[in-house]
């Protein structure tokens, strides 16, 4: 641990102090400065009771549709600063059981439990949207909001918390144990200088999910407007839609995947298939060492190694959250530009990835599908990448996925997900919410700080794609862990 101290031998007088533990948990420290760290508790605006604690409503009160929405706490994630929402995330709940004035915008949201320590900013005013009883909201001194909340998301302020809690047999419970966390007292500098950084980074991922949304509505509104279109309705499954598929436990009769593939169907322009479209289907390259023999893994970049992404590295928006890197003497399958990474396994399956530039030595593992284009049509990848997000947005890949612990869409069921053939004006349009190649940022610390002390600049930087921004949040968010580890260390 970087920013623990673990003592290599205690005293007698500690071991009677501790209860007469022996637990080598019980005697770490966090490296500190009494006169310059404090509690986290000390930034409070007022006591942390159980008003701005979260309540439970109990699954018996969960429905399939509402106005009402319940959190838990997988909306909070280690890499990213806005809440998250998903199926599993965002349950739809019986108004009548809802407790509380829901969020505001600005709101600090902190877990207790299970996923402990994780903090997210609300990116807006949700009053039908009530958290479990496992988050509080912080009420943090108004000037210190964004700077303790860059503290929380720091390894630094994970590792004290650590050796806080005790470890649980499964989920584990901080309590209100992460107040005691130390927190170094910045100066005003440090203090503008990461609430700055802060601000940014939180701006980019608000527009991020703004992009993303307006691709899916893009999607849905030109599918849609159509007048003379043939209407959906609902029919029971017919005996040669049976034949054609070969199975009954299947959800290709579902009204979900019906009504999505009855607007692709139907679509003025027409439609294709994944083959037509010009693309292949393979699996990720076989990582065993049965195939490829021994392998160096690495969280840091080597010369002449493989980058590795993972299908769990990838966000619901098509961003890399995590990278490792992979050294073997041996030719792997690699991606190039225009190519895409499908996370086809697990209960967040439909994620995907498009390689945007040459990225040279980057490989995926078997648990991905990776999609192949032998033109490199950039636009064309991100085009097949969008409608893929749209089919997961409308949970057609559960719906139609084999298998349990979250199923699979298994390479035999791609004939059943059609893409329109949308006019090239349009694909180009929604592509530049992926990535917009006008806005290419050279990544020197002179741009950045340029960047981000000119508000018209970044306004302007705003207008560009969701992997632009990207490229930009994760470059922000490496200067703003150094300033913690100065402004930590300098008090140690």
């Amino acid at each position: 641990m970087k920013y623990v101290d673990s003592p290599k031998t205690v005293t007698y007088c500690e071991i009677i102090e501790n209860k007469s533990s022996l637990s080598s948990s019980q005697y770490k420290k966090t490296l500190q400065s009494t006169t310059k760290m404090i509690p986290l508790k000390k930034f409070l605006k007022e006591p942390l009771t159980n008003n701005f604690l979260g309540s439970e409503i109990g699954s018996e009160n969960y429905v399939k549709k509402s106005t009402h929405y319940f959190m838990r706490t997988k909306a909070l994630k280690n890499y990213s600063s806005i809440l998250n929402f998903s199926k599993e995330s965002l349950i739809p709940m019986k108004p009548d059981c809802f407790i509380g004035n829901g969020l505001r915008k600005g709101d600090l949201l902190i877990s207790k439990d299970s996923n402990i320590g994780e903090i997210a900013i609300s990116q807006g005013d949700f009053p039908n949207i009530m958290c479990s009883g496992a988050i509080y909201k912080l009420p943090i001194k108004e000037e210190y909001s964004k700077y303790i909340f860059a503290l929380i998301k720091h390894q630094m302020f994970r590792e004290q918390l650590d050796i806080l809690v005790p470890k649980g047999a499964t989920i584990r419970h901080a309590k209100t144990l992460f107040l005691d966390c130390l927190i170094p007292v910045p100066s005003k500098k440090d203090l503008e200088l990461i609430n700055l950084l802060v601000d940014c980074i939180f701006k980019i991922e608000v527009k991020i999910d703004e992009l993303f949304n307006e691709t899916l509505q893009s999607i849905s509104k030109e599918l849609r407007n159509d007048p003379c279109k043939h209407k959906f309705s609902t029919n029971f499954t017919k005996y040669s839609e049976i034949r054609k598929t070969g199975r009954l436990d299947t959800g290709l009769y579902s009204h979900e995947y019906m009504s999505v593939i009855s607007d692709i169907k139907n679509y003025k322009h027409g439609y294709a298939t994944i083959d037509e479209l010009g693309f292949k289907l393979s699996r990720g390259q076989n990582l065993q060492v049965s195939n490829i023999g021994k392998s160096i893994y690495s969280n840091e970049y080597h010369n002449n190694f493989y980058t590795l992404i993972l299908p769990k590295y990838l966000s619901q928006y098509g961003t890399v959250n995590n990278s490792s890197y992979l050294g073997n003497m041996n030719k792997l399958k690699t991606l190039e530009k225009g190519d895409i990474i499908f996370g086809a396994e697990g209960f967040e399956k439909g994620r995907s990835f498009v390689v945007i530039d040459n990225m040279e030595n980057t490989i995926t593992n078997i648990h991905g599908i990776t999609i192949k284009q032998k033109k490199h049509d950039l636009n064309k990848g991100i085009f097949v990448k969008q409608i893929l997000d749209y089919y997961r947005s409308n949970d057609i890949f559960d719906t139609i996925s084999v298998g349990g612990n979250g199923g699979s869409m298994a390479q035999a069921y791609w004939d059943y997900i059609l893409f329109p053939l949308f006019p090239d004006s349009i694909i180009k349009e929604i592509a530049t919410n992926y990535y917009n190649y006008v806005y290419k940022l050279k990544l020197d610390n002179q741009t950045i700080n340029e960047l981000i002390i000119s508000p018209i600049k970044f306004n302007e930087y705003l207008k560009s794609g969701i992997m632009n921004l990207d490229i930009l949040s994760k470059h922000l968010k490496k200067m703003l862990n150094r300033y913690i580890d100065q402004a930590f260390f300098s008090c140690y």
